[in-house]
């Protein structure tokens, strides 16, 4: 009988080892990356325009391949587009594949333990369609959100109007 070697996480092959982690928040971004490549392997990135272009321009500094993000709300739309416009390999995760996991109670060890399992291949993407597709289901929602919210309006018009003492009346149509 042989006895199998026991191989532990360390020990373990990088799949992605260029690859970084970031934290998605609503007022800031946490972005780790390997401790090799930078002498400050994490950084904190606000949510601006000019804020996620510095984000990008490390990222690509630090030779950074591949970014998982993590988010659970709807932040992570602008980032993501910074960064693929960028080059960049983006991996929107499912936080609940790491919401279980001891130990992470903060955001700097959140994005270094989404940046190492990342470099490790334990993280999926979730499937997110094309940019033509992304452009035409925002349009399609917002359409859906403009013709329930009409008749609210057209309520408002009309209570405004009857404050006013002006009501429109059907038979002042013809």
């Amino acid at each position: 009988m042989t006895k199998r070697k026991r191989v532990t996480r360390k020990q373990a092959e990088q799949v992605f080892p260029s690859a970084a982690g970031v934290d998605i928040g609503a007022s800031s971004h946490r972005v780790a990356v390997p401790a090799a490549v930078a002498a400050e392997p994490v950084r904190e990135f606000g949510p601006m325009t000019d804020d996620l272009e510095a984000m990008a321009d490390w990222l690509v500094q630090c030779s950074v391949d591949t970014v998982a993000l993590e988010s659970t709300g709807v932040y992570w739309n602008p980032v993501y587009e910074v960064l693929e416009q960028r080059g960049l390999s983006v991996w929107l995760v499912d936080a609940r594949q790491m919401k279980y996991v001891p130990g992470r109670k903060s955001d700097v060890l959140d994005c270094q333990w989404i940046q190492k399992l990342m470099s490790m291949g334990l993280l999926r993407a979730a499937w997110r369609p094309g940019q033509v597709v992304c452009t035409i289901r925002a349009v399609v929602r917002q359409r859906d959100v403009l013709l329930t919210e009409q008749a609210s309006w057209v309520q408002r018009m009309q209570k405004a109007l009857v404050q006013m003492n002006l009501q429109l009346r059907a038979t002042s149509w013809a």
